[in-house]
């Protein structure tokens, strides 16, 4: 039987779009406790399914699919602006498919403006009566309100009209740089992408015996299963370390790794790969917030998908981008590296962050691995032991030697030179990523 928080969010999903929720309410329907409801509403709003706006409250959208990372809906929109709505709340979950600043003439404006847009404009109550009229959401700024027939043709319509205090440009900026933030993030790759679901994964419940195992073993390329119990919650691990020397009749409950390390949908790709490498496992459950089994992640998903990330465009630059792409082998020694700082890998003195510092030693260290074939690194220990300001447009030169490399362990020396002077110098630990 599902918890009373479960239940709480399948009636939340059962509404419709736009739908306004309170605690209240829902604990009043539901027969369950304000705090209840409340921890529940948060879940939904973290699962993207509901989005509580100031002066309005907590209204039901429809979750966005992944590929429409470069769009925004007009509740995220009045977020961004700190604005109010003054009519069309039933349409705050709708989506924007683009902008247009209407600063122009009426009848140019509209060539701009259609169904789905969103027009920034200042108090020009007739632009708001044609952009509403067109399909399209207003957005006033500079603190203005609008007349009472407008924002009764914005309900009418269900298409937001609001209000915000910034002038335009500050608007328009604010909006694309939302756009280019959620551009940085389409690119972390989550569990939930590459994991396989729980209908093809292979596992065992916890009053099977171990004959069970050696069933599933002969058609599986791993020997770590999941164990459920009779309520799907994964209760532990059972790994070949386990059944060794056992007898086949035993219940595997009583041969299993309890509490084991599971992760959820949500995980980033790249904690998982770093847990699988510290922790030395090949496969990890994972789990909804009540710990049911939705599937596995294994080291192959790990290493597949990781492959597919490098190879990817970058369209959202993160620091971590910067540096990579300011990083180049010599033509005559692929094993050493050039860098160009520029002014974005900076602070506020105008010298190398000490942040990007240690970001070039480990992007340089990680590419030799990679020249030598030895896998990707995860860094568990980064030692700087000398280190100088470096100016803005300084040109470095990066020289990572391999100490001691092993099957798991790396050991590397590297330092950094500005011309022909020495600016840093560090030891790197690492483990290695088997491909």
């Amino acid at each position: 039987m599902a918890t009373k928080h479960e239940q709480i969010l399948q009636h939340i999903l059962s509404l419709e779009i736009g739908h306004k929720i309170s605690v209240r309410q829902i604990a009043k329907t539901l027969n369950v406790s304000e705090g209840t409801a409340y921890r529940a509403i948060k879940e939904a709003e973290n699962q993207g399914i509901v989005s509580t706006i100031e002066r309005v409250g907590t209204i039901r959208i429809e979750r966005k699919k992944k590929e429409n990372f470069e769009r925004l809906t007009f509740a995220e929109v009045i977020k961004i602006v700190e604005g109010q709505v003054l009519g069309g709340r039933e349409g705050l979950h709708k989506t924007l498919n683009k902008f247009v600043i209407g600063a122009m003439q009426l009848d140019a404006m509209m060539r701009y403006t259609e169904a789905g847009s969103l027009l920034i404009v200042g108090n020009r109550v007739k632009a708001h009566e044609l952009a509403l009229n067109e399909g399209a959401a207003v957005l006033i700024t500079g603190g203005f309100d609008t007349d009472d027939a407008i924002k009764q043709l914005a309900d009418d319509k269900q298409l937001p009209i609001m209000s915000t205090s910034y002038d335009t440009f500050t608007v328009a900026a604010m909006i694309n740089r939302a756009i280019y933030d959620q551009l940085i993030k389409k690119e972390i790759v989550f569990v939930g992408d590459v994991y396989t679901s729980c209908d093809e994964s292979l596992y065992l419940y916890t009053k099977d015996t171990l004959e069970r195992w050696y069933e599933l073993n002969e058609q599986s390329t791993h020997t770590r299963y999941p164990v459920l119990d009779a309520k799907v919650r994964v209760a532990g691990m059972i790994t070949s370390k386990d059944v060794i020397g056992k007898d086949k009749n035993i219940p595997v409950e009583k041969v299993m790794s309890k509490n084991p390390i599971t992760a959820q949908e949500k995980t980033s790709l790249a904690y998982v790969a770093h847990m699988m490498v510290w922790e030395g496992i090949e496969v990890v459950p994972i789990v909804d917030p009540s710990n049911r089994f939705k599937g596995i992640v294994s080291r192959q998903d790990v290493l597949k998908a990781l492959q597919q990330i490098q190879r990817q465009p970058q369209i959202g630059e993160t620091i971590d981008d910067i540096v990579a792409s300011n990083l180049h082998p010599q033509e005559e020694n692929q094993t050493v590296f050039n860098a160009h700082v520029t002014p974005q890998m900076t602070n506020q003195l105008g010298t190398l962050s000490n942040g990007v510092f240690t970001a070039l030693m480990t992007e340089a260290s990680s590419r030799l691995l990679r020249y030598y074939k030895k896998g990707d690194l995860v860094v568990e220990n980064l030692t700087v032991y000398f280190l100088k300001p470096v100016q803005i447009d300084s040109e470095l030169t990066i020289k990572p030697s391999i100490l001691e490399a092993g099957r798991i362990y790396a050991k590397m020396d590297i330092e950094v030179f500005n011309g022909k002077k020495m600016v840093g110098k560090g030891l790197l630990m690492a483990q290695l990523i088997d491909r």
